[in-house]
């Protein structure tokens, strides 16, 4: 009899053992932000006190929320686990008048069972990083005093409020944290966090290519010799290009998809990178 309950902290060492059995790139620090914006939220699924599965879930205010981690153990896979874990997160979220997540081609096929509908395709894009084709950026670190007002210039983008995600990645990883500014105004900024695997670089929020391009060779500069991801949507097709240019290539793709009304799509020509299909 498999069984679903609340996640615990004492959960996170056996979400690390599905991370690394899946090839995911969370650290511990990932499971506790999931934890502390949502302590009801997220879910564990288990049969005799052994946990196989998780989901995570993610309010975004009144805006939409979000569901991720869905990893189920290799031994018990096709055999409804996940699925069961998904209807527990719908469940948690019934209230909530949009859900989204990002699906693998695979997960796509059962998101559709459930009625959630495609919103534009993403790519994950992978280099180890030599810094010789990167050129000087007009980027700087982002101070502490200008979140504020970054979290401002987000949610228009983003199409919700994510001022304790973005803090908490501008904490954890301050040599990725960049902006680029014109006298006062904000033209884009971007941010990162380290894993298991890669560095992360993105969310990558900004007004055209051009500053896209100054935030992410700043990030990038500090990643030499390093493995690197950004999850890409295809709204730009010169971003993708200059990706390839600097040595990205396509490991796999996600489809963004969602469960309502989506009536805070944001400005998605905007995205150049995303925070993680986990967090949106």
């Amino acid at each position: 009899m498999i069984t679903c309950r609340p996640m615990r902290k004492d959960d996170i060492e056996r979400g690390l053992s599905l991370c690394r059995s899946a090839g995911w790139n969370q650290l511990a620090r990932d499971w506790e932000i999931f934890l502390q914006q949502g302590p009801d939220g997220c879910r564990v699924a288990e049969i005799n006190e052994k946990v196989l599965g998780t989901v995570t879930t993610m309010r975004y205010q009144h805006f939409f929320s979000w569901i991720g981690m869905v990893l189920v153990d290799p031994a018990y896979q096709r055999q409804g686990i996940g699925m069961q874990l998904l209807r527990e997160a719908l469940q948690i979220l019934q209230m909530e008048e949009t859900v989204k997540l990002d699906a693998t081609p695979a997960g796509r096929e059962v998101y559709l069972k459930l009625n959630f509908v495609d919103e534009y395709l993403l790519s994950r894009m992978e280099a180890v990083i030599t810094g010789d084709k990167l050129k000087d950026s007009a980027a700087r670190s982002i101070n502490e005093n200008e979140i504020p007002a970054l979290i401002k210039f987000d949610r228009e983008i983003f199409g919700a409020d994510r001022r304790s995600l973005l803090t908490w990645m501008w904490k954890g990883a301050l040599e990725y944290a960049y902006v680029v500014m014109e006298k006062n105004d904000i033209l884009g900024y971007c941010a990162g966090r380290n894993g298991d695997k890669y560095t992360q670089i993105g969310p990558v929020i900004a007004k055209n290519v051009g500053v896209a391009r100054q935030l992410v060779s700043a990030a990038l500069s500090n990643c030499h010799g390093r493995q690197v991801i950004l999850d890409v949507p295809h709204q730009q097709p010169q971003w993708l290009v200059w990706l390839a240019s600097v040595g990205f290539t396509e490991q796999r793709n996600f489809m963004r998809m969602y469960r309502g009304p989506n009536r805070f799509p944001g400005l998605p020509e905007k995205i150049f990178a995303i925070a993680g299909p986990e967090f949106g």
